[in-house]
């Protein structure tokens, strides 16, 4: 039987495996990809996700675990020129008592901040506050990620 509020297999497994304008993915590189998350908690709420299915960074073999450092600095770039934030979080959960939403597919979070913003409000009233809609993120971001050099 299926619930309506969770799909069969993997979510990230279904995202990696769709087109790239449909889920929002901003980046291939190598084993990783970059997407924007469908659910974020500020704009311009990226992930770095592994393509294959993984769930720890123990399990990455060197060239993804390399590559891994470079594409993160990457995203902050990316959201830093694109968002002026004062501050990002960045983090990776891994199992349900870290709080990671997705299990078993390794991915980390990326996350503009300023100050004075409302992510309280996430937490005090379970809404999100975004000042632009997931498009209009996708667009700022793709044309940061298409330019040469970026």
């Amino acid at each position: 039987m299926r619930s309506l509020g969770k799909p069969d297999g993997c979510v990230l497994c279904a995202v990696r495996d769709a087109g790239d304008d449909e889920a929002k993915i901003l980046l291939r590189e190598g084993a990783w990809f970059v997407v924007l998350n469908k659910y974020p908690y500020t704009t311009g709420h990226l992930m770095l996700v592994t393509e294959q299915h993984l769930g720890s960074l123990a399990e990455l073999d060197e060239s993804c675990m390399a590559a891994m450092p470079g594409l993160l600095a990457r995203c902050e770039k990316a959201l830093r020129e694109t968002y002026h934030p004062h501050g990002l979080n960045i983090g990776l959960n891994l199992g349900r008592a870290a709080g990671a939403g997705v299990h078993g597919h390794l991915h980390w979070h990326l996350l503009p901040r300023w100050d004075g913003d409302s992510n309280f409000v996430t937490v005090v009233a379970d809404t999100r506050v975004l000042p632009e809609t997931l498009e209009e993120s996708f667009r700022r971001l793709r044309e940061w990620f298409g330019r040469e050099g970026a």
